[in-house]
């Protein structure tokens, strides 16, 4: 049976890292799909329990050197825990790393005296030891568990560099021609701005990822029961299907439910994005993590745990950031062979350091005429210098976080404004979007009918309505229950009713006070022979609107025009997309007549009518092949094949579940006016994508070389090398302040 897994994976420090994890996994057999996540720290897996267990998961992951942590996602004091690590390891390092400079200008000022810088170079041989063994230690085991389970990562490339940069002072003493004052403090002043850059890039991943932690903060963390009678707290994980809950004023409500009793303003914004409370009284549903402002409420919960609305919301935002957009697929190919490739070009330029001196020292001088980043070195001293530089400088690192920081930014912010991105390829392809087609009922209208206009020459509208309440009394059918709704707003009683008929298809009629009534359509009308020529039977305010006419056994009485009305924002939504360069389609199942006069309503230029429900993916299809990538608007069952058919799906977030599922953006709080900003959110985020790719790769094709023909010192590499990792990311953050006004 197919099977979702999601797991925590801790010990990933670079893009290579989350590419072995993630191609170990692919590779198990029964495993559908794998997607390892470096920003969260995280491994999504589709698999069927039929061939495999968590168990072998979880033996895989290890066995590569990780560990699996029981939290998913990490909660902000863990997360708080790894930054403080990351800093103390820094902080630590740079002592060392000071005390290792000092040292080294002392040499330089004293330059006549040999015998003690043999001295001061064993010093810092051995301050380098204790940083690579205290503070640094981590990245040796990284190193050491890649290599030992026939792995590579960017530890491995540092360790290499850091080693063989370290050993040149006990080198020194058996190979003429090597001066370990060039090679001494290498090693510790890398590894000072490693965990520099390891330490700013655990902050901004914090960062990041803090929209999930916000999320799964927003709920209860206990319940109040109702059991026998009495009051229990318990924890909201225990909490069960059928159980009644109190909920006090200051409260937030632990699960999705009913009120069964009692009344409370609540603070919905989670759900609605609204700032004003909304009243709930019995029979009213309930979200979990509102708050309750007053009142006391009895609730019975109908969705707990990962049922819950707040659960579906969190598991929609790691569907997202778990997900890869498709100019990702070049990067990770590109990191799966990144590492062995380095360390193929640093073995092979030594040997060109060795082999072709002067032709690598040329170029190396030409390059320094116009980028002075390193001193010249000769012979074997070059070869070195270079080939440690090419080690540390090459980080794939920046490549593997390009993407997914800025996805995790950009849902993240998404969630916090109600739009939900499930998949990261509608980032991409919302670019190619010229047109968006709006499904009718329950998108650009509400999708309930309402009574908007009584017109009547002979009673008065109450007259009329109480009439039609009477009639209509217990019917289920669309337009009765707008009649009804109506009636009972303005506190009308029904009136005793005899001789009920139905017409199907028509309308009914019954007698009220030994007086016959008719109510329904015109081939109620032409049937029982009422005259109609002198009405005016269009409605010019509301020409969408369906009339139901309400006569004696002579003559109208009334017409009542019903409809399910237009959505205020319509308007103004469709004109910002014309603005934003995107045109759009009104489908509906609706007639000609109707659906022309929502569309002009809305100002739509062209419309789809009599669309059956099973022809709706079709239409979709053929609207593609006419206009190319299109997004399409729906939120009921009957839309989900044609949200899964359109390039870009979007559902509003309370229609059906099941479109929601088809769907890859989803407004939860059911606003139209929030689908430009959807788009926008899209753009802007795909946009920081294509930047991070743009400056990771522009970043590896410019320093390899410098690296290679001994242009740039190795400290000078590293440093280069975290400040590329911490830009990208830094750079992600960015979209904060861009999208601010969202």
């Amino acid at each position: 049976m197919r099977q979702q897994l999601n797991l925590g994976i801790d010990g990933m420090h670079c893009a290579a890292c989350s590419a072995r994890v993630e191609k170990a996994l692919s590779s198990l057999k029964g495993v559908i799909s794998a997607s390892v996540n470096l920003g969260l720290e995280e491994a999504s897996l589709e698999y069927d329990d039929r061939y495999l267990k968590v168990e072998d998961i979880v033996k895989t992951i290890e066995s590569l050197g990780y560990s699996v942590r029981e939290s998913i996602i990490l909660t902000e004091d863990e997360q708080i825990q790894k930054v403080q690590i990351a800093r103390k390891n820094m902080i630590q390092m740079w002592i060392i790393a000071i005390i290792v400079m000092a040292i080294m200008l002392i040499m330089m000022a004293s330059h006549e005296m040999p015998s003690w810088h043999k001295a001061a170079n064993w010093v810092i041989f051995s301050l380098t030891i204790l940083g690579m063994c205290f503070p640094a230690r981590r990245v040796y085991i990284s190193a050491f568990r890649a290599i030992s389970t026939g792995g590579t990562n960017m530890d491995v490339l540092i360790a290499i560099g850091t080693i063989a940069s370290l050993l040149v002072v006990p080198l020194s003493l058996i190979v003429n021609g090597i001066r370990a004052d060039d090679f001494s403090g290498i090693a510790a002043m890398i590894l000072a701005f490693h965990l520099t850059g390891r330490y700013l890039e655990t902050k901004a991943r914090g960062q990041a990822s803090s929209a999930i932690r916000k999320l799964i903060n927003l709920g209860a963390k206990t319940a109040l029961v109702l059991i026998d009678d009495e009051e229990k707290e318990i924890p909201v994980h225990k909490l069960k299907v059928g159980d009644i809950f109190l909920v006090k004023a200051g409260a937030k409500v632990p699960a999705d439910g009913i009120i069964i009793e009692g009344s409370a303003n609540l603070d919905e914004s989670i759900a609605t994005g609204e700032s004003l409370p909304v009243y709930r009284q019995a029979g009213d549903r309930v979200l979990g993590a509102t708050l309750n402002l007053d009142g006391f409420i009895k609730v019975q919960a109908e969705r707990v745990g990962k049922d819950s609305f707040l659960a579906q919301v969190v598991k929609l935002v790691e569907e997202a950031q778990n997900s890869k957009v498709p100019v990702q697929l070049l990067a990770d190919k590109i990191i799966s062979v990144f590492v062995p490739v380095v360390l193929t070009l640093s073995i092979l330029t030594f040997f060109a350091w060795l082999l072709f001196p002067s032709f690598m020292s040329n170029i190396s001088e030409a390059i320094r005429t116009i980028i002075p980043l390193s001193s010249a070195n000769y012979g074997l001293a070059a070869a070195l210098m270079a080939a440690i530089a090419t080690l540390v400088i090459a980080c794939p690192c920046a490549l593997g976080l390009a993407t997914p920081t800025a996805l995790m930014v950009g849902s993240g912010i998404g969630a916090e404004r109600g739009i939900l991105i499930r998949n990261g390829e509608a980032l991409q392809r919302m670019k190619d979007v010229k047109v968006i087609v709006f499904d009718k009922t329950g998108t650009i209208t509400y999708g309930n009918l309402k009574l908007l206009k009584i017109v009547s020459p002979k009673l008065s509208e109450q007259e009329i309505l109480q009439i039609a309440f009477s009639l209509e009394q217990g019917s289920e059918h669309p337009l009765a229950k707008a009649i009804i709704t109506e009636a009972q707003a303005r506190d009308l009683q029904t009136l005793p009713i005899e001789e009920f008929t139905n017409y199907s298809g028509k309308g009914i009629s019954a007698k009220i006070n030994s007086q016959s009534y008719y109510l329904g359509n015109l081939a109620l009308l032409k049937e029982n022979g009422i005259k109609i020529d002198e009405l005016n039977l269009k409605d010019t305010q509301y020409p969408y609107a369906t009339s139901v006419f309400l006569t004696d056994e002579k003559q109208v009485l009334g017409i009542l025009y019903l409809a399910d009305t237009i959505r205020p924002e319509a308007f103004e939504v469709v004109k910002t997309l014309r603005e934003m360069g995107i045109e759009s389609i009104l489908l509906s199942g609706d007639n000609q007549e109707t659906t022309s006069a929502i569309a002009a309503e809305c100002g739509i230029n062209k419309f789809i009518t009599d669309a059956l429900p099973g022809d709706k993916a079709k239409i979709i299809k053929e609207l593609q092949d006419e206009y190319g990538a299109l997004a399409m608007v729906g939120d009921g069952i009957n839309d989900a094949p044609a949200l899964k058919q359109a390039d870009i799906g979007i559902a509003l977030g309370q229609g059906a579940d099941i479109a929601i599922e088809a769907a890859d953006i989803v407004i939860v709080p059911n606003k139209l006016e929030l689908i430009p900003r959807a788009i926008k959110l899209s753009l802007t985020t795909f946009q920081k994508i294509r930047q991070n790719l743009f400056w990771a790769f522009f970043y590896n094709v410019i320093a390899i070389p410098l690296a290679i023909f001994g242009a740039l010192h190795p400290i000078i590499a590293e440093i280069a090398m975290a400040i590329s990792s911490v830009t990208v990311v830094s750079n992600a953050n960015l979209l904060r302040r861009e999208l601010r006004h969202l």
